[in-house]
């Protein structure tokens, strides 16, 4: 840019064309016709003219300001992708419907063929693949990276890699353990089984991974619902600081893996090898989700997180307060 201010008359010029070009959407060709002069000429007085800060340009959309919540989070946690979608005011199942169709959206964006997709359990992951339509066959695996837990068939991570497979037409390894087991030594049993290990190798050599991030009390805490651990149990959880449930691992407000026993019992991979996989997208949403998602990403497992504009904008609210 010039460091000699232009002179009136040029003022007037570099106005003029750019109340042709942006206000009367003319193009630049025409503008230069108009007014005599060379298109390089009106493309110079455009770029003054913006570099004079005399071009104002306000995108008036109501996706906006989703996009100003995905960068605010992006930002703040250090992530290389955050999908924001509606909110279905007053219907936490339609709201959580929306965000299962950015999530179905995104992967499929993401993946490509030869890719391995290491899946956890979950409600959001269920609504995810009922969301996905697929016009062509993908050349991919889908592995579990946890055991499976028995009582509902979204928290049955075989049901949820098998259905993953057939909606991409694509292969899915399953895995015979639980999520659970009753003792550290028991875990330790379970994860020597060479079947048992396989699996787990498979999906640390993941390129993708798509996870859940659970509630430890109250009504979306999932997997320690189907866990036998009373209501009182979990309240005591939360009291003692845990506030998320990754993996089936439970998850302190700073993000550190929590010392209680439990997690010393899982048939899982552990939350910093999922950070290892290259890309991770973690799904959740709702008022209860907000403290396990602050806390999860404050851990730094996974790089992408889809959620919805209400969840989203309570986590920078409560960010905020926290700071």
């Amino acid at each position: 840019m010039s460091t000699v201010p232009p002179s009136p008359e040029q003022m007037h010029l570099i106005a003029r064309v750019l109340s042709l070009h942006y206000e009367e959407e003319r193009l630049q060709s025409d503008v230069a016709k108009e007014l005599g002069l060379s298109t390089a000429k009106v493309n110079r007085l455009i770029k003054q003219g913006r570099e004079l800060g005399m071009v104002q340009i306000t995108i008036k959309s109501p996706l906006v300001r989703y996009f100003d919540l995905e960068r605010k989070i992006a930002k703040r946690w250090n992530l290389k992708k955050c999908l924001v979608v509606p909110s279905v005011s007053g219907s936490e199942p339609a709201t959580l419907n929306e965000v299962g169709k950015g999530a179905a959206s995104l992967l499929k964006d993401t993946i490509r063929d030869g890719d391995t997709i290491a899946i956890s359990g979950g409600r959001s992951l269920s609504v995810m693949i009922e969301n996905m339509t697929v016009t062509s066959e993908y050349d991919i695996s889908v592995v579990p990276m946890t055991g499976g837990v028995q009582g509902h068939h979204y928290t049955d991570v075989n049901h949820i890699a098998t259905e993953l497979a057939q909606k991409l037409s694509g292969h899915a390894t399953l895995i015979h353990a639980p999520l659970h087991a009753a003792s550290e030594e028991e875990r330790d049993l379970v994860l020597s089984l060479k079947s048992v290990r396989e699996v787990m190798d498979e999906a640390r050599k993941a390129t993708v991974a798509v996870v859940g991030i659970g509630a430890v009390a109250g009504a979306s805490s999932t997997y320690y619902m189907a866990h036998p651990v009373s209501e009182a149990e979990r309240q005591r959880l939360y009291q003692s600081g845990v506030r998320s449930e990754f993996l089936g691992h439970l998850i302190e407000q700073d993000g550190s893996s929590s010392g209680i026993s439990y997690n010393s019992r899982l048939v899982a991979l552990l939350p910093k090898e999922l950070a290892a996989i290259p890309i991770t997208i973690a799904i959740a949403s709702g008022p209860e989700k907000v403290e396990p998602i602050a806390a999860a990403l404050n851990g730094k497992y996974f790089n992408s997180l889809v959620t919805d504009e209400d969840t989203a904008t309570t986590l920078l609210e409560q960010e905020l307060q926290d700071a």
